[in-house]
């Protein structure tokens, strides 16, 4: 059965991008390691490097994720990843409008309009394997309907002062976490949640 889980990284004072959609400074630690790891984005080719805990940080989510659903925001900024993500699974865009008219047919996205259709598609698409949700006010609509199981923070040791937060206006009930995982390096520390239920 899949789970559903949002991973993100994030500086100090809570914010995934800074002003502008900057996310220099959240994805610096990505190429301030010692190990070379090639991801593609699109038809480009993507030189990482990483620390070793890092490195297996991202295998563990490369070797069980299935399926990402996306928020359009997000999608339309990345341009769809040039129709091919640096994690290689299929996507649900997750829209309230058209679906963006530069899609091209062979990038094979799926398109869905309610967060419940986005998630029955990703499953049949993600094999039993894990969906993430990618773009913060996904994840939010996720938590907010109790459908989230598990939360990763790529805690980066910077204050950005304003941008975009992983969590804001929630207005919901306290959710608690349960730690399975905490993986220090000298640029990021790795932290992992499931939910409690």
């Amino acid at each position: 059965m899949s789970t559903i889980g949002a991973g993100f990284s994030m500086s100090l004072d809570g914010f995934i991008a800074g002003p502008n959609d900057d996310v220099t400074h959240v994805f610096a630690w990505m190429f301030m390691g010692e190990t070379d790891v090639k991801a593609e984005i699109g038809d480009h080719e993507l030189d990482l490097k990483l620390t070793q805990e890092s490195v297996e940080e991202r295998e563990v989510m490369v070797n069980t994720l299935g399926a990402i659903i996306s928020g359009r925001r997000l999608f339309d900024m990345t341009h769809g990843w040039g129709g091919k993500h640096p994690a290689n699974v299929p996507i649900v865009l997750l829209t309230h409008r058209e679906s963006p008219d530069w899609i091209q047919p062979e990038w094979g996205f799926e398109v869905a309009h309610t967060l419940e259709d986005a998630i029955a598609k990703a499953k049949q698409l993600a094999g039993g394997k894990s969906i993430g949700v990618a773009g913060a006010d996904v994840a939010q609509q996720c938590l907010k309907a109790g459908v989230m199981d598990e939360i990763g923070i790529d805690l980066v040791p910077v204050l950005l002062g304003e941008g975009i937060p992983f969590f804001k206006h929630l207005g919901i009930e306290p959710i608690h976490f349960e730690i399975t995982g905490v993986t220090p390096t000298p640029h990021v520390t790795h932290l992992r949640y499931r939910v409690k239920r």
